[in-house]
C-alpha cells in the first residue's frame, strides 16, 4: 500500500521520468528499511514474548487489575476480567483449595502489543506458606518460610465490553489443561515412627484400616440403611448398634459419619459387604493401631496425638501437576529424614490386666497402673460405660473418704512442722497439676487444699475434695518410694525422655513421719478393713473409699512394685472398685502370647 501511494503521488506531479524514478528509488529504500525494522520488532515481541514495547493502556490496566485481584485472592473479581468468568473462577478457586497457601503474590513482569491488535503479558505468581516474622522476601511485613514460583503467559484482547484477559488454564501454570490443577501435597518420611512398649517392642504401628461411612443424604430410608449396616458389622463390632449409629448421625446433622473403623482382616468376617448398602461407602486409610488387637486403652488417643505431632514436624511437601488422564507430575518438593520412634513406659501385660479388670464391672470403671519406683505409666483400661462418660486420666473427681488418712497426716505434720498443708500435699503429688506428654492435656487438678486448713477431715465433707487419677497415682508412687527409703515424689510420665510439666506447686522431699501413718492405714485396710476380702493380695497396701452411697468409689493399691488406681462411678461404687481390683490381682501375672 505504501508503494502504490508513492506511485500515485509521483504521477500527479507530472514530473519527468528521471525525477520519478529517483523519487521512487529513494522512497522505496526508506520504506524497505522501515518495514524490515517493523518485522524484526514484531518477531522479537510476538515470538519470544519479551517486551520491547508496552501494551495499549486499556490492556495494561486490565492485566494489572487481574494480577492484583489474584494477589488479594479476590477470584470473583479476577474472573470478571476474563473472557470466561465462570471457568476462570472455578479454576482459580480449585487452585486455591489445592495449594492452600497462606499468601499469593502475582506480579506482571512484562506486557507487549501484537500486530493483530491483542496484547500479551507474562505473570510471576508466588505461592507462600508458613510465614515467619523476619528474613527472606517480604510480603505484608512477613517473610515466607516456603514458596513456589511460576511464570506464565497470557493474552488480552479488546472485545465488545472492553479489554479482557483471554482465559486459558495455562495462565495458572504452563501447559495446564481444562480440568487440570496444581496441588500442594503433604509427604511423610519413611519409615514411619512406631510407638514402642517398655521392652522396646512395637506397641502401636501404622496399618491400613477401612472406615465404614454412612451418608444420610444418600439414602431414602435412613432407618433401613442403619439397621442393615448394624447387622453387617455385628460379627466384628457388636457394640456398634443401630442406636449408636443413629446417635453419631444426630451429633453431625446432615453430614456423613464414620460408623466404625475396621482393620482390613476384619472385613473378611463381616456378615456382608457394607459398601453394597445404599448410602454406605467404605474408604481405605492408614491409622496408628495397637499391634495386639486384644488391647484397648484410653491412652491410645494421647499417644496418637503425640506420634502425629512428630509426623507433622518431620512432614515434607510436594507440588504436583494433576492433569486429566495423566499421572501426577512432581514439580517441586522437599522431604527431610523420618522422626524417631516413640519409646514409652507401657507394659503390654499390665495393659492387658487393667483392661480386663475394667470390663469386669458394668458401671463406669477405669483402672490405671504405674511403676512404683519411677512413676512410669504401665497401662490404663476403661470399660464402655466409662468411655461414654468421658472419664480421663486427668479429669477431677470427688475423693470422698478415700484420702482421709492422707489428710489427717498432712494436717498433723503441718502443725508439728509449722508449715502449710498446701506444701505437704504438693510434695505428695496431690496439690499439683500434671501435663503428661502423650497422655494428658493441661487441666487444673487442684483438690481444694485451702479447705483442709480448717482441720476438718475430708470424710466430713463428701464431694468437696477432688483429685484426678494421675494425682492419686502420684500419691501412690510417693508412698511406695517411701517404703523403699526414697522419700521424694516424682511426676508420672509415659514417653521416655519427655518430662512431665508440674504446675500449681512443687514435688519434692517429704518427712518419713508424713508417710508412715498413711502406710500404716493402708496395711490395716488390707488386714482388717474394706480390702480384707481380696485374694491373691500378698504384700498389698491399699486405701479404699467412696463419696457416699452414690459414689464415686476409689481403690489405691501398692503391690509388686506397681501402683494401681481404680475409679468407679454409680451406686455401690466402692464395692465395684474392690471388684475391679480383685480382677486385676487375679490376672496381673497372665502373659500375652
Amino acid at each position: 500500500m505504501r508503494q502504490e501511494g508513492i506511485a500515485r503521488t509521483a504521477a500527479t506531479r507530472g514530473s519527468g521520468q528521471a525525477a520519478l524514478r529517483a523519487d521512487q528509488v529513494v522512497t522505496r529504500r526508506r520504506w524497505v528499511a522501515a518495514f524490515g525494522v517493523g518485522i524484526t520488532a514484531v518477531v522479537a515481541c510476538g515470538a519470544a514474548l519479551t517486551s520491547c514495547s508496552s501494551a495499549p493502556k486499556g490492556a495494561a490496566l486490565v492485566i494489572n487489575d487481574f494480577a492484583s485481584a489474584v494477589s488479594k485472592q479476590n477470584f470473583e473479581r479476577a474472573a470478571s476480567l476474563t473472557t470466561a468468568p465462570g471457568q476462570a473462577k472455578d479454576a482459580l478457586l480449585v487452585t486455591k483449595e489445592g495449594m492452600h497457601p497462606s499468601g499469593i503474590q502475582t506480579k506482571v513482569l512484562r506486557t507487549m502489543s501484537y500486530s493483530d491488535g491483542t496484547a500479551g503479558f507474562t505473570l510471576k505468581t508466588t505461592y507462600i506458606w508458613d510465614t515467619v516474622a523476619e528474613g527472606g522476601d517480604r510480603i505484608d511485613g512477613k517473610a515466607p518460610d516456603r514458596k513456589f514460583v511460576t511464570e506464565t503467559q497470557g493474552t488480552a484482547r479488546n472485545v465488545s465490553t472492553g479489554w479482557k484477559v483471554q482465559w486459558e488454564p495455562s495462565i495458572i501454570y504452563p501447559g495446564l489443561r481444562p480440568g487440570g490443577r496444581i496441588l500442594d501435597v503433604r509427604t511423610d518420611a519413611r519409615p514411619t515412627p512406631r510407638v514402642l512398649a517398655r521392652n522396646g517392642k512395637p506397641f502401636m504401628v501404622i496399618a491400613p484400616v477401612r472406615e465404614v461411612v454412612i451418608d444420610p443424604a444418600a439414602t431414602p430410608d435412613l432407618g433401613r440403611t442403619v439397621s442393615a449396616l448394624a447387622g453387617v458389622i455385628a460379627p466384628m463390632a457388636p457394640q456398634i448398634t443401630s442406636e449408636v449409629i443413629l446417635e453419631k448421625i444426630a451429633q453431625q446433622p446432615g453430614q456423613p459419619v464414620v460408623a466404625v473403623t475396621l482393620r482390613e482382616p476384619d472385613m473378611q468376617v463381616l456378615a456382608g459387604d457394607p459398601g453394597k448398602i445404599r448410602g454406605v461407602t467404605v474408604r481405605r486409610t492408614d491409622r496408628l493401631v495397637m499391634t495386639d488387637r486384644r488391647l484397648d486403652s484410653p491412652l491410645e488417643e494421647g499417644l496418637t496425638n503425640y506420634w502425629q505431632a512428630i509426623r507433622d514436624v518431620t512432614a515434607g511437601w510436594q507440588i504436583v501437576l494433576d492433569q486429566p488422564g495423566a499421572q501426577r507430575q512432581r514439580l517441586d518438593g522437599h522431604q527431610g529424614p523420618p522422626g524417631p520412634n516413640v519409646a514409652t513406659t507401657l507394659d503390654p501385660r499390665v495393659q492387658n490386666a487393667v483392661g480386663i479388670a475394667a470390663i469386669e464391672v458394668a458401671q463406669p470403671t477405669t483402672v490405671l497402673a504405674l511403676d512404683a519406683t519411677t512413676g512410669g505409666i504401665l497401662g490404663m483400661g476403661r470399660n464402655k460405660a466409662a468411655t461414654e462418660r468421658g472419664i480421663s486420666i486427668d479429669g477431677e473427681y470427688a475423693t470422698g473418704s478415700t484420702l482421709s488418712a492422707v489428710f489427717e497426716s498432712v494436717i498433723a505434720q503441718a502443725k508439728a512442722k509449722n508449715t502449710s498443708t498446701d506444701e505437704l500435699l504438693d510434695r505428695l503429688g496431690l496439690g499439683v497439676a500434671f501435663t503428661i506428654p502423650g497422655a494428658s492435656s493441661p487441666q487444673r487438678n487442684g483438690i481444694g487444699i485451702d479447705k483442709v486448713d480448717s482441720g476438718a477431715k475430708a470424710d466430713q465433707r463428701p464431694g468437696e475434695v477432688r483429685a484426678s487419677m494421675v494425682n492419686v497415682g502420684a500419691l501412690g508412687v510417693a508412698l511406695a518410694r517411701a517404703v523403699a527409703g526414697e522419700r521424694t515424689s516424682v511426676a508420672p510420665y509415659i514417653v521416655k525422655g519427655q518430662q512431665t510439666r508440674v504446675d500449681e506447686g512443687q514435688l519434692g522431699a517429704f518427712d518419713g513421719e508424713l508417710a508412715r501413718p498413711v502406710l500404716d492405714a493402708m496395711v490395716a485396710t488390707v488386714r482388717t478393713g474394706d480390702a480384707s476380702d481380696l485374694r491373691n493380695a500378698k504384700g498389698l497396701r491399699a486405701l479404699v473409699g467412696t463419696n457416699g452411697p452414690n459414689g464415686p468409689g476409689w481403690f489405691l493399691g501398692i503391690i509388686d512394685k506397681k501402683v494401681v488406681v481404680v475409679y468407679c462411678e454409680g451406686e455401690h461404687s466402692g464395692t465395684a472398685a474392690l471388684q475391679a481390683a480383685q480382677k486385676y490381682l487375679s490376672v496381673r501375672n497372665d502373659r500375652l502370647e
